[in-house]
């Protein structure tokens, strides 16, 4: 007879979660020994990994050694104080103690009845944080609209998409599908690629997808919205949704939701506001107008993942009229139904989300906000602000360096100073290399306008003023470093062609 698995027990729990959170702490407490972004070849995890599964069970010590030997090379460290790349992919203890609860109950919140709590506190959680965010109160869940976390703003922009196309169609898409050649979609050449491939994956194509002319501050044009709508509507096509942005990906431009709002009122098209790094800092009210116009929104998303000590996956997403966005998503197998779903007195919300299943996502989130409080909150998204602006003051006034685009926020964008006949682009490139290279900060770059500059995202609950001096210090030596040596190269090219010319010409006559 075979004999039941081992599972481990309460007690064995009990004493190998506090050896597995004491090695969170103490790498929390090491994570500035090592570099951040990982040194490792291509395909040297995997060497380091046995080519079969284990047999036999293994001990907790054992695994959590080869997450020294193994894992830990293999990892760019996200929460590094060096972390100046991405946006940041903020998580904090009250985080991960919120997801651990959620783990540990292993709950399924795909409807109201399989955890009554689960879908309750997540509505009030979602709650809070439009009144947090200074979000419209159709957001609310006491009206005709609500919030729900989803798992990142991707998936937001996808379910966005998929109400836009259940209202413009007044429900036909559920059932005979879209009409890839007639509905278009109104991006600017500055909106997340997500969008775009939310287009392909609703089934319309990227012919359905129009790029608005954006103006200096690479802001969406509302004339341009305008103008193309207008053309679009003249040739028999159905503009079904616009995704305006606060704080784009590449250099935090921000979309003028208040002008492009009454513009897509006009056109009856849903306006879509995609504000998944910068939407967070709304908690700040001096920050608050970046979004001015937000109540023209249909629906809006933005990440506590990012930049709110919350672990990925939290993405707070909010409609002005769930009805659409249930009429797109809802479908009720026999084995769902239950008395309150059927009397329509809850919210059940696998009808707000591509997946049926659902994690218990809104426990981390009240973890956080319960430990920190909107206070805290705001001096975390102040504190980055403002050591962002000492950044931007400091390469302002440094003729080796130019301050490129509005920063209104925590990303600053740098374009270094080239002598002539330096390829400007290469050299960039080259610096940033450096950089990350050297283990003690690790940027990202971006184009605008055609050149290569440097993103410095500050976002790390770890960085101090002190690590944002310390990449301050490394871009000046390094950009010293590469002047000193391309002024070299260059002498020597110049001795070279000096030196063939008079071979050429030959000996002085005597």
């Amino acid at each position: 007879m075979t004999e039941p698995a081992p599972h481990m027990t309460p007690e064995q729990f009990r004493q190998h979660g506090h050896e597995v959170v004491d090695w969170i702490a103490d790498y929390w407490s090491r994570i500035e020994s090592f570099p951040v972004r990982s040194q490792v070849s291509p395909g040297e995890v995997r060497a380091a990994l046995p080519p079969a599964a284990p047999e036999r069970g293994e001990p907790v010590s054992a695994i959590l050694a080869d997450l020294d030997r193994v894992v830990l090379p293999g990892l760019t460290h996200w929460q590094h104080p060096g972390f100046f790349g991405y946006f940041p992919a903020n998580t904090s203890g009250p985080s991960v103690l919120g997801d651990l609860v959620s783990a540990g109950l292993g709950v399924q919140g795909m409807s109201w009845v399989t955890s009554p709590a689960a879908t309750e506190l997540e509505q009030h959680v979602m709650d809070w944080f439009a009144d947090l965010l200074g979000l419209p109160a159709a957001f609310r869940s006491t009206g005709a609209g609500g919030g729900v976390i989803q798992d990142s703003s991707s998936g937001a922009n996808l379910v966005a998409l998929l109400a836009a196309l259940h209202r413009a169609s007044r429900g036909g898409t559920v059932r005979h599908g879209v009409e890839p050649d007639r509905a278009t979609v109104y991006v600017s050449a500055e909106t997340h690629s997500s969008m775009e491939k939310a287009v392909r994956i609703a089934g319309l194509g990227s012919d359905a997808v129009r790029i608005v002319e954006v103006d200096e501050n690479l802001a969406m044009r509302p004339e341009a919205l305008a103008a193309r709508l207008e053309r679009d509507v003249a040739r028999g096509y159905t503009p079904v949704l616009v995704c305006a942005t606060v704080g784009t990906t590449s250099t935090t431009a921000v979309d003028p939701l208040a002008q492009l709002g009454p513009i897509c009122q006009r056109y009856g098209v849903w306006l879509h506001v995609d504000a998944a790094y910068a939407g967070v800092s709304a908690v700040v009210p001096e920050l608050r107008p970046l979004q001015d116009g937000v109540e023209w929104a249909d629906s809006y998303t933005t990440d506590a993942h990012k930049w709110l000590l919350t672990g990925f996956d939290a993405t707070l997403f909010w409609v002005a009229d769930r009805a659409a966005l249930t009429g797109a998503l809802g479908i009720l197998p026999e084995y769902l139904r239950n008395a309150v779903t059927d009397a329509g007195t809850v919210v059940d919300y696998r009808d707000w989300q591509i997946e049926l299943g659902r994690r218990f996502r809104a426990l981390k989130l009240w973890f956080v906000v319960r430990w920190y409080g909107a206070e805290g909150l705001r001096a975390h998204i102040r504190g980055h602000v403002a050591l962002a602006q000492e950044l931007a003051a400091w390469a302002e006034a440094d003729e080796r360096f130019d301050v490129v685009m509005p920063h209104p926020l925590s990303l600053v964008c740098l374009r270094p100073r080239w002598a002539d006949g330096v390829d400007a682009d290469v050299a960039t490139m080259t610096l940033l290399e450096r950089l990350d290279d050297g283990g003690q900060v690790f940027l990202t770059h971006t184009t605008v306008n055609g050149s290569a500059v440097l993103r410095v995202a500050i976002g790390s609950p770890a960085t101090t003023r002190a690590h944002v001096e310390r990449l301050w210090a490394l871009l000046r030596e390094n950009h010293d470093w590469l002047a000193t040596d391309f002024a070299a190269a260059a002498a020597e090219r110049e001795a070279a062609r000096a030196a063939a010319a008079a071979v050429l010409q030959g000996p002085a006559p005597s």
